[in-house]
């Protein structure tokens, strides 16, 4: 790739000042794809001292100008989309259909949709003899994961953009190809130089060089609950606002009145989409105590209708996981959970069969599981799906809450007795029979899944910062 070894810092690319690098590996085949330049805390000081340079003059820019310069960077971005696509799935194992259709396109929905936020936005408004003014934060350090490439950047930086702020993005060094792709589409559309810059690194030295800059106003961080404390930790001297969209364990209630097999089947389809790396995945399926084995069944007849394999075959409904470090880590709390004594209705450990090449897992149903079991309590991310059993309505809804997560639930069944369920969830988003997200909504977490909100509205004052011009109207 062109800019591999380079970085995007003042609209143009520029050496790094070191010389480490890093080997991206294409999943499938265990092979590296290419590798990148790995920042230091001169790069960071070089990348934030643009975006600071650059945001007098962007910040003043009219709703009329971002307005023309997100519509350009949807089209440059619409034209690059099966490329966008194409990497993805190379450096992170989507199927290729996938990552053009759900991992690429998210990025241009996001974009879309924070278009129409701005173009409706109210920045000013009075309150008694007082106007309320809303202006951007500033500097912004956007650090975003691997799972998700481009949803997470653009969830980031189109709402920087359209607020008015300037930025520095450090994406994933197990997945940093994209985010090259996408700071060209963003140089092609004539993003003033410095309002968006683009430094490769690892979270130890660039993550925590920017968490931690004296010039940098806020933090947007997806990632790892670990990872987010550590962000916090290192923006808490300099009192910079943080948003966090950290991890998840999400309940997924299937009520007694709703299909059994029918719901079953579409959840575990669901929760092993993207090989099971979504934060918000249904991954503790909440089922009647008393059809346990029924709904073992059907979730194990759903998995094994899954086919694992090779991103470039059309065939794949799932590639493998991102790297050898997640392999590992999914197949010990697979481990776990047969030394716990939950029930394996589908998968187990090890490889799919024929797949010995590529950190492929098998989808993995566990049946009679217990929420106190280390599989019902850590994040896996990984397709592995745990079946516990509830007795009634109260006691799903103290199953689900029990958790150090909040960051999605999800309930199948009546719809108004979902709707009442769902107020009782302390998670920022519930899914309703199946409901697709929504870009329009605010998308966050409770508790230890973090804080602030990414997705329209929410997401993008996320970015403003709000003054009262006392007696302006007296």
């Amino acid at each position: 790739m062109e800019h591999a070894r380079e970085f995007y810092i003042g609209g143009k690319w520029v050496p790094p000042h070191g010389d480490e690098t890093l080997a991206v590996i294409n999943p499938a085949t265990e092979q590296e794809i290419d590798s990148i330049a790995m920042g230091g805390s001169v790069d960071v000081d070089a990348a934030v001292a643009a975006a600071r340079s650059a945001f007098e003059d962007y910040s003043s820019t009219t709703r009329d100008e971002r307005l023309a310069l997100l519509d350009r960077v949807i089209e440059v971005y619409g034209s690059r989309m099966g490329d966008i696509g194409e990497v993805i799935s190379q450096e992170m194992g989507a199927p290729l259909k996938f990552a053009v259709n759900a991992q690429s396109a998210a990025g241009i929905g996001h974009l879309m949709t924070v278009r129409q936020v701005l173009a409706d936005f109210e920045f000013e408004h009075e309150v008694g003899t007082s106007l309320v003014v809303r202006e951007p934060v500033g500097v912004c350090a956007l650090i975003t994961p691997w799972n998700w490439p481009l949803n997470q950047i653009t969830c980031k930086v189109g709402p920087a953009l359209a607020a008015g702020c300037t930025m520095v993005l450090k994406p994933s060094e197990v997945a940093p190809l994209s985010a090259i792709l996408f700071a060209e589409v963003l140089d092609e559309a004539g993003v003033p130089p410095g309002v968006f810059n683009l430094v490769q690194g690892d979270g130890a030295t660039v993550g925590a060089a920017l968490s931690a800059h004296p010039d940098v106003d806020m933090v947007s961080f997806t990632g790892s609950t670990r990872a987010g404390i550590e962000v916090a930790r290192a923006a808490a001297p300099t009192v910079k606002r943080v948003a966090q969209e950290l991890g998840g364990k999400s309940a997924n209630i299937i009520l007694d009145d709703a299909d059994l097999a029918t719901t079953v089947a579409r959840d575990v389809a669901i929760m092993c989409s993207n090989s099971g790396q979504s934060c918000n995945a249904p991954s503790r399926m909440l089922v009647p105590a008393a059809r346990m084995d029924e709904a073992a069944s059907a979730a194990a007849a759903a998995a094994a209708d899954i086919t694992v394999g090779d991103p470039n075959d059309e065939s794949s409904r799932i590639g493998p996981v991102v790297s050898q470090v997640q392999y590992d880590r999914i197949q010990g709390l697979i481990e776990t959970g047969v030394a716990e004594g939950a029930r394996v209705e589908a998968g187990g450990p090890g490889k799919p069969e024929g797949l010995d090449t590529g950190y492929y897992v098998k989808p993995t149903v566990f049946s009679h599981v217990t929420n106190d079991m280390t599989i019902a309590r850590e994040e896996i991310f990984g397709p592995v799906l745990v079946m516990i059993g509830y007795e009634d309505d109260d006691d799903a809804v103290r199953i689900a809450n029990d958790t150090a997560y909040g960051l999605s639930g999800y309930i199948s069944g009546d719809a108004e007795r979902a709707r009442t369920m769902a107020r009782r969830i302390r998670t920022g988003n519930v899914h309703l029979n199946g409901a697709q997200p929504d870009f329009n909504a605010p998308f966050g977490g409770y508790k230890q899944s973090g804080n602030g909100r990414e997705w329209g509205a929410l997401g993008m004052e996320e970015y403003l910062e709000t003054k009262a011009i006392v007696g302006y109207t007296a």
